[in-house]
């Protein structure tokens, strides 16, 4: 399984809840077996930078791929990057985390 994971901050704080609507529309991408998105509820006691959370999980690579193809993808990212200043994503598999 790939664990998909994504990181945004807002370019305003008034864009927040925008770029959550627009990030919502991957939860109705059928490729992922989950796929969360949310608020940074912001209590970590050293930095709270990241303003929203993507996670998905995935089968395989090739779901993965075919997520990150579909045309609802695209339009999230139409509507999320001029809302957005950083985006950080990490992917990974179950197979590599050490015990």
């Amino acid at each position: 399984m790939i664990r998909h994971i994504v990181f945004f901050t807002a370019n305003s704080k008034a864009h927040i809840d925008q770029i959550i609507d627009g990030l919502s529309i991957l939860t109705t991408i059928p490729h992922a077996r989950r796929l969360e998105v949310a608020r940074n509820r912001k209590t970590d006691q050293l930095r709270n930078d990241i303003d929203i959370v993507v996670y998905g999980e995935f089968d395989n690579e090739a779901e993965l791929a075919a997520y990150k193809a579909h045309d609802l993808y695209h339009e999230s990212i139409r509507r999320v990057r001029p809302l957005r200043e950083l985006r950080f994503a990490a992917d990974y598999s179950l197979a590599d985390v050490a015990s």
